[in-house]
């Protein structure tokens, strides 16, 4: 029997994105034009066309301007998550900022889902060795299970040698929480990011289904995959002032991945990430009610 694996999607708008933020001022976002929820509801059909539930990291900002969003993503019974407040880079906060946006954000998708957010994922999956201090925050705002770290070397993320599994990891404070880190294929010694975002729209699809089948039948795990709305949107506006190489990243084979998405949906099997880490045994079923009652 072959693993079932998490589908999550990142709700940001194209500004957001953490390579814009030399090109784009926060102070702007609100005057550009919007793509996000058009985006996300084109995700959420083609989801229902395949059958699939999924988990979506919802940044705090789109929730509190687009209640109406994440309340029909919890209506298709799909898991909310928190994605951050602000977009900002964890390992660019202090300890409060990052708990106060944090809590901002939980509580803003709580309230409009009417359901208990148990995961969370950091902007650009910046919980990297020295803001490991992130997860005891989380613990403290109630969260069950994180998915920011990647296992990997990259300029802007990562954590090389990280456990490529989902688990139950201690935080510096002696803390727990389930991580569930983001997927890599290894290849010849290397771990090879394999989950999906630009690297879903970079690789050949081939390259990627063959990275994502060796982990579900060679090594017989579950994967995580991840996307962004703006991913599925070739017309959005060109924002310049990037690098050649944020350009290459950002917009680079933008027309293909809707249709690479429906083959992926078709291909594999796909469920929320919380119910993946309830088949794994690493969280309760149904969690989270209770603490969310309470602060509710």
């Amino acid at each position: 029997m072959k693993p079932i694996n998490a589908m999550t999607i990142d709700v940001e708008d194209y500004f957001h994105v953490s390579a814009m933020e030399t090109a784009v001022a926060r102070a702007d976002w609100p005057r550009l034009p919007v793509r996000v929820v058009d985006n996300t509801c084109r995700l959420l059909d083609l989801l229902e066309e395949a059958g699939v539930r999924g988990t979506w990291f919802v940044l705090g900002w789109v929730a509190e301007r687009h209640p109406d969003l994440v309340r029909r993503i919890a209506a298709r019974g799909h898991e909310l998550g928190s994605h951050g407040y602000s977009h900002r880079l964890v390992y660019t906060q202090s300890a409060a900022d990052f708990r106060r946006e944090t809590l901002r954000s939980k509580a803003l998708i709580e309230d409009q889902a009417q359901a208990p957010v148990r995961g969370y994922r950091a902007a650009s999956y910046s919980i990297v060795r020295e803001s490991l201090w992130a997860l005891d925050v989380l613990v403290e705002c109630g969260f069950e299970y994180d998915s920011s770290i990647f296992p990997v070397h990259h300029d802007r993320y990562g954590i090389p040698g990280f456990s490529r599994w989902p688990h139950l990891m201690d935080t510096p404070a002696g803390a727990q929480i389930v991580e569930f880190p983001l997927t890599t294929w290894r290849l010849g010694g290397l771990n090879v990011p394999i989950a999906g975002g630009g690297y879903f729209r970079l690789y050949p699809y081939a390259l990627t289904r063959a990275g994502l089948r060796s982990v579900n039948e060679r090594e017989g795990r579950p994967f995580i995959f991840y996307l962004h709305p703006w991913e599925i949107d070739p017309e959005q506006p060109r924002v310049s002032g990037l690098s050649w190489r944020s350009r290459f990243r950002h917009y680079n084979n933008l027309a293909c991945t809707e249709r690479r998405l429906a083959r992926l949906l078709r291909e594999f099997e796909f469920a929320p990430a919380a119910d993946v880490l309830e088949a794994e045994g690493l969280l309760a079923a149904g969690g989270g009610q209770e603490s969310w009652k309470q602060t509710g």
